[in-house]
């Protein structure tokens, strides 16, 4: 069904503002706005659980329903369909639906929310409000992969946030395909594009939107946003969303698989953690997702069958989407403005054909210590044990007061966070730590050096919440060095907060 838009309601829609931790500066609401696309997969309801863990830390402004090249409802008058996408075409060939999950899934886990958000809220501010998330959900454009033919609720409520005067980045995550965002920016352009406004819209709708896609899941990005919007900026992830998708077992060193089996994840976030990570899909756990036949991953007797390979009972199965908003999460890595420095949500460098695009690939690979190569997933792959890791803290705030539950460490770099510095130079790099629990930290200073342009070894040396970085007297080389400082607290579910600074070496 088609709404109208309520333009009153747009502007008099309110932020929730978090609150700062006492005695640290203080400031107004300047976490990233975000609007999610999904299409219901298995994956998709894996990293929506989590998100909804950290909604917290970003402004929600839209849940909307949309399809894909792998779940579409159909039209309900049997209309035959076939991908235009050649993977999905040679396996499914014409059909009249596709694997399509519902548009109720998002209540369930929302009304599961609403049960554990009274100890959320004691854990953090911010948190919005299970009513709140009820009201930014919509159902967009779900007939079949890549239809924007009609205007629907959820296009049309992505249309009016694009649309209003507030100048701030929005970030669209495509979870599925892009057809509602597509439609929603179809709208936008046939109602001004012949009007003496059109200019100033399409600036200023161009200026604020984000688009992070994980792949192409269908091809309206190809066939209508790229050349319609050229000055769109879009985040594109092909390659490191693997690390915390279906091939994990193939892209993640055997090092670290530990944060992703059944015997970290079932007793650290799945089981006695509330009712809403009961609802978490993983590996032989029983769980049927209604409407999607191919969802047989919770079937115990399948595990040594499986996919994507062997697996034990309460093993990840995937959360391929996740990166769309561990991007957004602010750990103290300033990745939000650079997406080349590298955070939680991986490490993107801008296209050289188009600028505006940042995208991974075979130029951005970190080396891989574990395997001792370069490796294209790496840029996500390791920060795997301090996600998960976080993960199971904010488990533990769905089912324990404040003073039971372990919080972020606060880390502040001591003066400026860019530097500039000559060959020879040596440089004192300093930490500001303080844990709201009082727990005692590992601080660890070290070069992320992909993310910097400088060419040289550099020596840098410990020592506790302060490090010395020492550069070689070689006047040719120059370019940038990224330094992070690591701080880790001692408790039982450790949480990891960082601090980096960048020096260009002249």
């Amino acid at each position: 069904m088609i709404v109208k838009i309520n333009w009153v309601s747009i502007f008099l829609s309110f932020f929730l503002i978090q609150i700062p931790v006492p005695g640290w500066a203080q400031s107004a609401d300047t976490r990233p706005r975000t609007i999610v696309t999904t299409d219901g997969e298995i994956d998709d309801v894996d990293s929506y659980i989590r998100m909804l863990l950290y909604a917290n830390e970003f402004n929600l402004e839209g849940l909307i329903y949309s399809s894909s090249q792998w779940h579409y409802k159909g039209d309900g008058n049997g209309t035959p369909f076939t991908s235009e996408l050649e993977m999905t075409k040679n396996i499914y060939g014409e059909r009249t639906e596709l694997r399509w999950p519902g548009t109720s899934w998002m209540d369930t886990l929302i009304d599961a929310y609403a049960q554990v958000y009274p100890m959320l809220i004691q854990n953090a501010k911010g948190y919005p409000t299970a009513d709140h998330l009820r009201h930014l959900v919509h159902v967009g454009n779900i007939n079949f992969e890549g239809e924007m033919a009609k205007e629907t609720d959820g296009s049309n409520f992505i249309m009016s946030k694009l649309l209003e005067d507030d100048p701030r980045p929005i970030y669209l995550q495509a979870w599925g395909g892009t057809n509602t965002i597509a439609r929603a920016l179809k709208s936008i352009q046939e109602k001004f594009s012949n009007t003496p406004d059109w200019d100033a819209i399409y600036r200023k709708v161009s200026g604020k939107t984000i688009l992070y896609m994980i792949l192409d899941q269908d091809a309206t990005y190809k066939k209508y946003i790229q050349p319609n919007w050229p000055d769109i900026k879009v985040y594109y992830n092909t390659n490191q969303f693997w690390s915390f998708a279906y091939f994990w077992k193939r892209t993640v060193p055997e090092e670290m698989q530990h944060y992703l089996e059944g015997s970290f994840m079932g007793p650290e976030i799945i089981h006695g953690h509330g009712p809403l990570l009961a609802l978490y899909y993983s590996y032989g756990d029983g769980q049927k997702q209604a409407g999607d036949p191919e969802h047989i991953h919770g079937d115990p007797a399948r595990l040594e069958q499986g996919q994507w390979g062997s697996f034990d009972q309460y093993d990840f199965i995937s959360e391929g989407d996740s990166p769309a908003y561990l991007h957004l999460i602010d750990v103290g890595l300033d990745n939000l403005q650079h997406p080349d420095y590298g955070g939680w949500g991986g490490r993107l460098v801008a296209s050289p054909a188009h600028p505006l695009r940042w995208e991974d690939g075979d130029e951005v690979a970190d080396w891989n210590p574990f395997t001792r190569q370069e490796d294209k997933a790496y840029p996500q792959t390791r920060w795997i044990p301090a996600i998960q890791e976080d993960f199971a803290a904010r488990a533990d705030w769905c089912v324990m007061p404040y003073e039971q539950a372990n919080h972020a460490p606060l880390v502040k770099l001591k003066g400026k966070s860019f530097r500039q510095a000559h060959p020879g130079d040596k440089i004192s790099i300093k930490v500001k730590v303080k844990d709201p629990d009082g727990d005692a930290a590992t601080i660890k200073f070290w070069q992320y050096k992909e993310a910097g342009t400088y060419p040289g070894e550099i020596l840098l040396t410990n020592h506790g919440r302060k490090a010395t970085l020492v550069l070689p007297d070689a006047p040719v080389q120059t370019g940038t060095i990224h330094v992070i400082a690591e701080v880790k607290d001692l408790a039982n579910r450790p949480m990891t907060r960082y601090a980096r600074l960048v020096i260009q070496v002249q």
